[in-house]
């Protein structure tokens, strides 16, 4: 019987820009390894971004990674939706040692840091280098515990490992590389222009011993003919030793949701007209992909007034700064518009931070986000908390609900929740419908005629939903993961994926 401790091979997705397809690319990875009969976990040491999911905290022997840390173990945490979706592509129960740091902006110059699942506010006030030394032992102790577990590891960097003014407090990059002695891909996104000059520079600026890690580079969202790549890849193999293992072709129809920014410049679908509002802080829009590809929708983002006098459907998203977000709607005269598309009983959704914005006032005793009248088209009131609430949500739509959201009752489905407000009924306003329960009873919905606000992340990714509203099917989640699997097997050399679990 073989005893020997299990020691992870790790694979790395490097980028020569932020953007260049690294989360895409992770995730395709996953799958295919996980596909290989391989026990397969997902990492990115550092992330930053406004969507994020609840999952498992880390397990008890975690706490050796951080003496003196305040993590509660055992508790719910929350990562960035990239790790989330990698480990369901690995087929693994995602968890906060995938994603140790998440970074959260709440303005330009400031983010909230979530340490192992949650938040940490001493960490949040720090100077960017000085926090770098202080949370690099942790994110290395939880690497290195998905390694004694696992047969691979795919590691995500993050933006390019070349920027040399970060370098000395860098760990999410080429750190983290050499702590896991990973097999790194280097990619950049050839629809930019400039992508042999990037990958090119990129490597140069390494240093010698972290350039030996680069075992290949990748060419993504490549459109045209491929025969007019040459001499390209092989003069630039010849410069830095390093083979251009896949060009991969535009994919616009993957199906895995954007991690960064909307999905896209051009409306998707037509028929049904559903406008997202892209206020400056929302959150969580990675939950909307399902309607991207749904039959007699037509899909946007918007930040203008005449896109949703269009609208036939409002989504109000969820958002990092509500209060902030809130003035922003004002300033550019989308309060208005969006209070006559309700008048005129069209339907209207918020979620989470758009939930709380369609109440009457927002209370911030604590600082956390600011007070502010909210929209008055639910007759609620929210008072921000310290504590932010993090829990998966078994969910209940109410047995009568009215036009236009009838097609939801009694329907019983799953999300999750992320939020530091908690909402009542205004005492002094007749009140709205309870429309949805947790299973423990808590209300985390009210409807009044077309305005539906729900606390619950996650509904437009619930198949039922979506066949009770639109009466259509969509891919389900594991069929794209497969789908991404198939595709690097088919564009990269052969050999290459397997070939990266060995040593050079």
């Amino acid at each position: 019987m073989n005893n020997k401790p299990r020691q992870a091979r790790a694979v790395m997705v490097l980028g020569t820009t932020s953007g260049a397809g690294k989360s895409w690319l992770a995730t395709a990875l996953c799958r295919w390894y996980a596909r290989q009969g391989l026990k397969v976990a997902p990492f990115k040491a550092q992330n930053m971004s406004n969507n994020a999911r609840v999952v498992a905290g880390p397990p008890p022997a975690s706490a050796l990674a951080a003496p003196g840390s305040s993590v509660e173990y055992g508790r719910m945490g929350e990562i960035g939706s990239a790790q989330y979706f990698q480990a369901l592509a690995a087929r693994r129960v995602p968890e906060v040692r995938m994603n140790p740091v998440l970074l959260k902006p709440e303005a330009d110059t400031r983010s909230q840091v979530v340490l192992l699942g949650e938040v940490n506010e001493e960490l949040g006030a720090m100077p960017w280098r000085g926090r770098s030394e202080r949370i690099w032992p942790m994110a290395r102790a939880a690497l290195h515990e998905l390694m004694a577990e696992n047969d691979v590891v795919v590691i995500e960097g993050a933006g390019s490992p070349a920027e040399i003014n970060l370098h000395a407090s860098d760990y999410v990059n080429m750190r983290t590389a050499l702590e896991a002695r990973a097999a790194c891909l280097l990619v950049s996104d050839i629809d930019r222009g400039g992508a042999f000059a990037h990958l090119y520079g990129t490597h140069q600026l390494l240093p010698a011993h972290e350039r030996a890690l680069i075992r290949g580079f990748v060419l993504n969202r490549f459109r045209g003919d491929a025969a007019l790549l040459a001499p390209g890849p092989e003069q630039l193999q010849a410069l830095t030793g390093v083979p251009t293992v896949a060009v991969l072709p535009m994919w616009r129809g993957h199906g895995l949701p954007e991690e960064d920014g909307v999905f896209d410049d051009s409306p998707s679908g037509t028929g049904l007209k559903i406008a997202i509002v892209a206020y400056p802080r929302l959150s969580n829009l990675d939950e909307f992909q399902p309607l991207r590809g749904m039959p007699g929708v037509r899909l946007i983002w918007t930040r203008t007034a005449a896109d949703l006098e269009a609208a036939d459907w409002i989504i109000l998203p969820g958002s990092k700064a509500v209060a902030a977000d809130l003035a922003w709607l004002r300033e550019h005269k989308l309060d208005a518009v969006i209070a006559r598309h309700a008048a005129a009983g069209k339907p209207l959704i918020g979620i989470c931070g758009g939930l709380q914005m369609l109440g009457e006032t927002l209370v911030d005793p604590h600082g956390i986000d600011g007070n502010a009248p909210g929209l008055g088209l639910l007759p609620l009131v929210t008072q921000f908390e310290k504590d932010k609430l993090l829990r998966p949500a078994r969910l209940r739509f109410a047995a009568q609900l009215a036009a236009p959201w009838q097609a939801l009752q009694s329907l019983q489905l799953e999300g999750y929740e992320i939020h530091h407000g908690r909402t009542v009924q205004h005492p002094d306003i007749a009140p709205a419908t309870e429309a949805l329960h947790e299973a423990d009873g808590g209300v985390v919905g009210w409807q009044a005629g077309p305005v539906l606000g729900v606390y619950a992340h996650g509904l437009f990714e619930q198949p039922a939903l979506l066949r009770a509203l639109f009466g259509a099917e969509v891919r389900t989640l594991d069929s794209v993961f497969d789908g991404l699997a198939d595709y690097i097997d088919h564009h990269f050399l052969p050999g290459t994926l397997a070939g990266l679990l060995t040593p050079p």
